[in-house]
């Protein structure tokens, strides 16, 4: 992996995580993540428009008029959005009804449009396809652990409806952490998302700011200069 593509996972995944610093998607990753797999599946379903996106304005980007790319982009965007609502009824029923409204509401998404217009309209394929899945991959994740933070402490349990996402065999996967059926309510209420989310950033902050900062290099000597 070269330096221009781990710059490009490293800003995806913490530098500008679309949940943690950019602080977009916030209806959806709010509304959902109830459970892990409701916000591993909408983190999936975001991911896989958010990388195809990105590679068709790229691969476009010569041929569509600038007076004329945020609808375009939209266009690609919604269309794109629709394939997968489509696919998950017909393949994840159970799952599409859980997610219900935000599976649509992709497209209103800020991030897709905002790589499309600051990335990938500006860069090559294979730099904005990396692009998109940094940055659906750090979106997803973020879902993927604030649900499952909730799950526990709300339910007591972890992956549970795994089958809805991964077909009957992801029964296994479905444990009870916590040795109650009924935790703490407040978990997996709207004010739970808040409070989840804020402490998820405040984390991440405190991390970067434990981190020493690097020591000025020193400076040759002038003589050494003149030699």
């Amino acid at each position: 992996m070269n330096s221009s593509t781990s710059a490009i996972w490293r800003n995806g995944l913490w530098d500008n995580n679309p949940g943690l610093v950019q602080l977009l998607g916030l209806c959806p990753l709010l509304a959902v993540t109830a459970t892990a797999v409701n916000g591993l599946g909408l983190g999936l379903a975001t991911l896989f428009v958010l990388t195809l996106s990105n590679l068709a304005v790229s691969a476009t980007r010569g041929l569509v008029p600038a007076e004329v790319r945020i609808p375009v982009f939209v266009l690609l965007i919604a269309t794109l959005v629709t394939v997968v609502d489509l696919l998950m009824r017909a393949w994840l029923a159970g799952l599409s009804a859980t997610l219900g409204i935000f599976i649509p509401l992709i497209v209103t998404n800020c991030t897709i449009l905002g790589r499309a217009e600051a990335f990938a309209s500006k860069r090559p394929v294979k730099d904005a396809v990396t692009d998109g899945l940094a940055q659906g991959a750090g979106f997803a994740l973020v879902l993927l652990v604030l649900g499952g933070a909730r799950e526990m402490i709300g339910r007591g349990t972890l992956m549970a409806d795994a089958h809805l996402l991964f077909g009957d065999w992801a029964r296994a996967l479905e444990v009870q952490v916590l040795p109650f059926d009924q935790g703490l309510l407040l978990a997996i209420l709207p004010p739970g998302a808040f409070i989840g989310l804020g402490l998820m950033i405040a984390l991440r902050n405190r991390l970067i700011r434990s981190k020493p900062a690097p020591q000025p290099q020193p400076s040759a000597p002038a003589g050494s200069q003149a030699a």
